[in-house]
């Protein structure tokens, strides 16, 4: 009897998943900021374009086991292209990549 129940446990789980409410992303990213777990985007955006000049291809919110992360992509005016990770939560800068494409 042990083994039907966890089978149909695993057979009504995943139901019970897609049967919670679900925030969409832009949702939960402004809760986050109204309660002061991340900066806006318009301050993190500033801070990158003072420091890093050029355009801003791509924005991305990442949530990595609790520690909300920005990505952004900023095309440099010599042409190369730069991702920088930001803590969203304070926008200290904890890494740069360089595509070398």
């Amino acid at each position: 009897m042990k083994r039907s129940l966890s089978g149909l446990m695993l057979i009504l789980l995943p139901l019970t998943l897609a049967a919670q409410p679900i925030a969409p992303d832009y949702e939960t990213a402004r809760q986050a900021v109204d309660r002061g777990d991340m900066l806006p985007l318009e301050q993190i955006l500033a801070r990158i374009e003072a420091r890093h000049p050029g355009r801003i291809v791509e924005v991305e919110l990442e949530d990595e086991d609790g520690l909300w992360l920005y990505e952004i992509e900023v095309l440099t005016p010599e042409g190369r292209l730069i991702e920088i990770e930001l803590d969203a939560r304070t926008g200290a800068i904890l890494g740069y990549e360089e595509d070398d494409d």
